[in-house]
């Protein structure tokens, strides 16, 4: 957020010697006011009596925020344009690589050897030197293919689960211990026969300190749309890791920074739908299109919202989750005999991004429960939008982006 400017009022000559005509602080209510602030227009004594009204004009400035681009977003041709370029060069990917698959030369029955079959019925273990070089190559291309991912039972995100609605934490984002109803009851017997009680990441290790106590400048108002890409990026990479980022833990960081517009790039993104418009060109990217593409990236969008229906306590678990996620991977770097310079780089980024999650949890917690809400229909409304592109038919969407004129976003080779 931009620092705000105290404009001090230029009383009038009158006023200067009727202190009876001066209004007295809105704030503090003892002195007489000397500024006013330019958002909110309350008038105010002193710096004491500004900072103390600070944090409701934030709050009610973000929430105007959000409700401000709910409105304009129809209106906003430019973010358009930067969605239909990104959904026409995802589709014409995606058609791609299904001609391709077409194209292709049918392989034969058996990728095994009768040897290899053989070990594995008699319950030897396999090593990927046991394989012959022909089968070797279709186990990296059933692995980048995503093939082999069929075969492992599908692992159902923490905060698609009833528990994830119970979570509880203190003012402070410490974990709160509550008695729990019959509901709460019957929904953690339920997720302990399944043995997913311990699947729901815990919150902060030690309680959050006061934001003002972190920064003395105001926060950015483009936080609410940073949360929404690093969200994202969270909900990416367990479901790329099957919710198991600890087997992986430098692997799972790097994907983070690969769809974190935010936290790998030092991104500023403005509005909700360049947040999204950047991670689903990621998503889409040769590196990942595996995952499944624009279904994939729309998926996640739901995910998004899902995590900010939840509200504070939730937000602030996944957060402290994605905070230990790259804590573990910069000390796991550090053993690691890599590249030095190469080693540096990650570890820098690593760095600021473990400092940018920490800031944004204790920001979350000091946030009113309603702005989540709201943010939530703002990511649904987008993602309708982006939908609809897709959905209106692919020779459209293809005339509709040579229409808009020159792209916003381009390709990256």
């Amino acid at each position: 957020m931009a620092d705000i400017a105290i404009k001090p009022e230029t009383p009038s000559t009158s006023s200067q010697f009727s202190s009876s005509s001066r209004i007295i602080c809105r704030v503090c209510q003892k002195q007489f006011s000397q500024y006013t602030c330019p958002r909110c227009n309350t008038r105010y004594c002193s710096l004491p009596c500004y900072k103390s009204h600070s944090l409701r004009c934030t709050e009610s400035f973000m929430k105007d925020n959000v409700m401000e681009e709910l409105k304009q977003m129809q209106s906003d041709d430019e973010s358009k344009r930067k969605m239909i370029d990104i959904l026409k060069r995802v589709h014409e990917e995606e058609e791609g690589d299904v001609m391709d698959d077409h194209d292709s030369e049918p392989e034969s029955d058996s990728l095994l050897s009768e040897e290899t079959i053989e070990m594995i019925l008699s319950g030897s273990q396999i090593d990927l030197n046991d394989l012959s070089v022909e089968e070797q190559k279709h186990f990296q291309r059933a692995i980048a293919s995503g093939e082999l991912s069929k075969l492992i039972k599908p692992w159902e995100p923490w905060w698609l689960r009833p528990s994830a609605k119970s979570i509880c934490l203190s003012n402070d984002g410490s974990q709160l211990v509550q008695p729990l109803g019959s509901n709460e009851l019957a929904t953690l017997q339920h997720d302990m026969d399944r043995d997913q009680v311990n699947d729901i990441p815990s919150g902060p290790e030690a309680s959050l300190p006061p934001l003002k106590k972190l920064s003395a400048a105001a926060p950015s108002p483009l936080l609410p749309v940073h949360l929404v890409d690093i969200l994202y990026s969270y909900c990416f990479t367990l479901r790329s890791y099957n919710g198991d980022w600890l087997s992986d833990s430098i692997g799972s960081a790097q994907v983070v920074l690969s769809i974190s517009s935010v936290l790998g790039q030092g991104g500023q993104p403005e509005t909700v739908l360049e947040a999204l418009s950047y991670c689903l060109e990621q998503t889409c990217s040769p590196a990942f299109r595996h995952m499944g593409g624009s279904k994939f990236a729309f998926a996640l969008m739901d995910d998004v919202i899902n995590v900010l229906y939840l509200g504070r306590a939730a937000l602030i678990c996944l957060l402290s989750d994605l905070q230990r996620l790259i804590q573990t991977a910069e000390k796991e770097l550090k053993s690691e005999k890599s590249a030095k310079s190469k080693r540096v780089e990650v570890k820098t980024k690593l760095k600021l991004a473990a400092r940018k999650v920490y800031f944004l949890i204790c920001w979350v917690n000091e946030q009113p429960e309603e702005a989540w809400s709201s943010l939530a229909a703002l990511v649904a409304a987008q993602k309708s939008s982006a939908e609809a592109y897709i959905s209106s038919g692919r020779v459209n969407l293809r005339q509709e982006a040579k229409s808009v004129g020159k792209p916003i976003i381009r390709e990256i080779q």
